[in-house]
């Protein structure tokens, strides 16, 4: 375990790394650009009529779809449908490389397999924001607020307009996002949805101290709803860093005059490898017909959409249920994808480890799956009830979406992942900075 104070005395050398530090300038520069972005608006919008509309729209999946925007979509900005299009298109194509061969076997192909993916993601993005900005453009023209009309001058100009600014701002936050991911520090998408659930939070602390200013809230609500949003912080970070260590044993082999091996080590099995992946991945597949559906319920002939959108709504039997079953299939599904036990179990062979007490090759590879399907279960449960309680208190109490367990444990988990990429730069600057001392030494 690292010592808490070694790693603050680490990050107090970032300034000293140019390469580490023109990658976090970078990545906040980027960020910037998107902050920038989400508060540029639609032409053709009254912002009053609007932003009375969300405000009584909060509670519904438009507040959820809004806080993964970072406040986008309540303003009706070029970024308004965020990055979720990108993440929709990115689990279908993950879905199809199992079922497809020819996609399986370009995923096998190495980088230039991996290209021709994202590629195709991409083409995907296009077709889903384009799809979600025509449901948009059309509804916007339906919603008025105490007679007056969202939209100025509805027609087909106004369409047109709205779907082109709209699926503009998508194809550039993907851009956004594979850039800091290249050039920057983190997974960009992951950063772009923190910093969205981020800018929120002020707000909404605000928001919430005013309710018990108000009497809305008493104090002892406020008290627990903050001693929930702990408790949740301190239990994400206790189950992100959960481990079942598998033992392994080196066997000693001798090559030359050497004697190599006959260590005792052990495989580091996560208890949720999955991350933050299931919860954006299963809000984004809700939120893509949802969305849809609350803003075309109100054209003629599409009324139905509107009873599809209240068993959507956070606290309802289906959506909780829904939202917990795609919870549990993507920690499975990308606990799959990102960990291989048939190769594992290679490795280990060709480098002469084994498990002690199992045989290696096949054994092997059943034994370490047969453990990771175990621990999944337990990371799948921990996720489902991180995100589902608070949920619930959300639809109990209406509280700000931005205490929700899905958004603590986005905030939580990229936080530390991306402090965590930080310090293993830190880490390899000063090993390069031990081997050159090493070699300065020897006169080498």
């Amino acid at each position: 375990m690292s010592n808490p104070a070694a790693a603050m005395g680490g990050f107090g050398n970032i300034g000293k790394i140019p390469e580490l530090k023109s990658r976090i300038l970078f990545t906040l520069g980027m960020l910037i650009v998107y902050r920038i972005g989400a508060h540029i608006p639609v032409p053709g919008i009254d912002a009053a009529a609007l932003a009375q509309f969300f405000g009584q729209a909060q509670g519904s999946l438009l507040g959820m779809f809004d806080m993964f925007s970072g406040g986008a979509l309540s303003r009706l900005t070029i970024f308004a449908l965020g990055i979720m299009p990108y993440i929709s298109a990115a689990i279908i194509m993950q879905l199809m490389t199992v079922v497809s061969p020819k996609l399986e076997q370009l995923k096998k192909e190495g980088e230039a397999g991996r290209r021709k993916i994202t590629e195709y993601t991409r083409y995907g993005t296009l077709l889903l924001a384009t799809f979600q900005g025509i449901g948009i453009s059309i509804g916007l023209e339906s919603f008025s607020v105490g007679g007056q009309s969202v939209v100025i001058d509805p027609g087909l100009d106004f369409r047109a307009m709205t779907v082109i600014t709209l699926v503009t701002g998508t194809i550039f936050l993907m851009w956004v996002g594979e850039q800091i991911t290249e050039r920057g520090i983190g997974n960009g998408i992951s950063l772009i949805i923190f910093a969205g659930i981020a800018a929120g939070l002020p707000s909404a602390i605000g928001g919430t101290l005013e309710l018990a200013r108000t009497g809305e809230y008493t104090a002892f609500t406020v008290l627990a709803l903050f001693a929930m949003v702990l408790v949740v912080t301190a239990l994400v970070v206790w189950f992100e860093r959960a481990q079942r260590r598998i033992p392994i044993q080196y066997a000693k082999r001798q090559v030359g005059n050497r004697m190599y091996g006959g260590k005792a080590s052990f495989l580091p099995l996560k208890v949720n490898t999955a991350g933050v992946i299931p919860p954006i991945f299963a809000s984004s597949l809700i939120l893509l017909p949802a969305t849809f559906a609350t803003f075309t319920k109100d054209v003629e002939g599409l009324a139905w959409l509107g009873d599809l959108s209240a068993i959507l709504s956070p606290g309802a039997w289906l959506y909780m249920a829904l939202f917990t079953g795609l919870i549990v299939f993507f920690c499975f599904f990308y606990t799959a994808i990102v960990f291989n036990p048939k190769d594992t179990a290679d490795n280990l062979k060709k480098n002469g480890g084994f498990i002690p007490g199992i045989r290696p090759g096949q054994k092997t590879a059943d034994y370490v799956d047969n453990v990771l399907t175990r621990i999944t279960v337990t990371g799948a449960a921990y996720v489902s009830i991180v995100c589902l309680i608070p949920e619930w208190l959300i639809a109990e109490l209406s509280v700000p979406f931005y205490f929700g367990g899905t958004s603590l444990l986005i905030v939580v988990v990229v936080t530390m992942d991306t402090m965590g990429q930080i310090q293993s730069h830190l880490m390899s600057h000063q090993y390069e900075g031990l081997m050159k001392k090493a070699r300065l030494r020897t006169g080498k």
